[in-house]
């Protein structure tokens, strides 16, 4: 049996985490208007994904696009999920500032535009590939 692998997080990103702080004490970053008033918002956009909230709405969806990054919340999170992302907080409710990120996202887990950070692969060992390996050392000195 395999384990489901483990969810890459949008607030582990770099200056997300910051951000959605910065929702939490003043409502008004989580706005939709917000970016025009806080620039950090826009910066931290580029720096993550390559292009601003703006820059990806302006962007030609690919002919059958589905149209998830207009959908609710609740199935974006359902999406996200599918594609191996979690866009929820420790208390699994959706990020405050997740509707400034979910376009840029979208278009870079689908590579239509921008590109998702690097993440090194888990170093980790596989607990069965462990024990699969000490099982086979020990009937090698049989």
């Amino acid at each position: 049996m395999t384990a489901s692998p483990r969810l890459r997080r949008l607030i582990d990103l770099p200056g997300i985490d910051d951000l959605e702080y910065r929702a939490l004490m003043k409502r008004a970053w989580a706005e939709p208007d917000a970016r025009a008033e806080f620039p950090e918002i826009d910066a931290c956009s580029r720096a993550v994904f390559g292009l601003t909230a703006d820059e990806a709405e302006a962007l030609p969806r690919p002919d059958g696009w589905d149209g998830i990054d207009q959908a609710s919340q609740a199935r974006q999170i359902e999406a996200f999920a599918a594609e191996g992302w979690d866009v929820t907080d420790d208390r699994r409710k959706p990020l405050r500032m997740l509707d400034h990120f979910s376009t840029q996202l979208w278009l870079a887990i689908r590579g239509v535009a921008g590109e998702l950070p690097f993440q090194p692969d888990d170093e980790q060992p596989d607990a069965w590939g462990a024990s699969l390996a000490g099982d086979a050392a020990r009937f090698r000195k049989r």
